[in-house]
């Protein structure tokens, strides 16, 4: 059963892309308050399970299997891996095409006379954030196998940065081609790279699964969301609105999960 609401959660958390290519649609200009906030919120999520929760869970198990030292290093190798893989993916993806290269509405409609530019940058941004979205897939998928409550954490946290990745994509297919439902299709179809990471991560590292391996996963799974927090969360929400905004809504974030935690407990 567990198997099943981690499925369900990593295909919530990918779908989340239609949810911004709603909001662009009936949005008229970009509500850089609130997008700041709730980017925040959503790496402070991130950022706390992953040091607290996760990690912590996955070095607790590396010492008991492996001993203190070597656990220690195992663990530091598996997050940091973790954070290269997301940081090679992001260095062959063009800045213009990234995803998190943030643009707003306001921005993308003064683009809007370029139509064949704007549909090749809005296929271009679909097949990243599939790119993008399919080592999350794994990490929300993992996550939830460990702990359903967890999953749900951070299947929104990874929720919520889809959303502008949804917009990315669906402002440029819809100027391109004037057609709302091409431009919703492509967007929703590039959230669904998130369930089928799941699918591949499930498939592929399932079979050989013990619990050095899974100890090793949970690592990365932490180095990855650390990295899209820092590198992607983060400067997207600065940029989106006032610095201060972001640092509550990260504060926040925090919070909230600290609290879960307490709760779950």
């Amino acid at each position: 059963m567990s198997i099943w609401i981690a499925f369900l959660l990593t295909l919530c958390a990918g779908l989340a892309t239609g949810i911004g290519s709603a909001i662009a649609f009936f949005a008229n200009h970009t509500n850089k308050k609130f997008l700041s906030f709730a980017l925040g919120v959503s790496a402070g999520v991130m950022i706390y399970v992953s040091f607290v929760e996760i990690l912590h869970g996955a070095q607790i198990g590396l010492d008991e299997l492996l001993g203190p030292r070597t656990g220690k290093a195992v663990c530091a190798l598996a997050f940091f891996g973790g954070m290269l893989l997301s940081a090679v993916i992001d260095k062959l993806v063009p800045s213009y095409e990234n995803p998190h290269e943030m643009k707003s509405l306001e921005s993308m409609n003064r683009e809007g006379k370029n139509r064949s530019k704007l549909m090749r940058t809005g296929v271009l941004t679909a097949l990243v954030v599939g790119i993008h979205n399919f080592p999350e897939g794994i990490a929300t998928f993992m996550a939830s196998m460990d702990s359903p409550e967890i999953g749900i954490a951070i299947a929104v946290a990874i929720a919520i940065h889809n959303i502008p990745e949804g917009i990315a994509v669906s402002v440029p297919v819809y100027f391109a081609t004037q057609s709302r439902k091409k431009a919703f299709w492509y967007s929703f179809l590039s959230g669904l790279a998130e369930p089928v990471g799941a699918l591949a991560g499930y498939l592929i590292l399932m079979p050989f699964m013990s619990p050095l391996m899974l100890n090793c996963i949970f690592a990365v799974v932490a180095g990855i969301m650390v990295f899209i927090s820092l590198d992607e969360l983060l400067p997207a929400a600065e940029e989106y609105g006032e610095h201060h905004i972001s640092i509550y809504g990260l504060l926040f974030g925090m919070a909230i999960m600290a609290i879960s935690l307490i709760l779950l407990a």
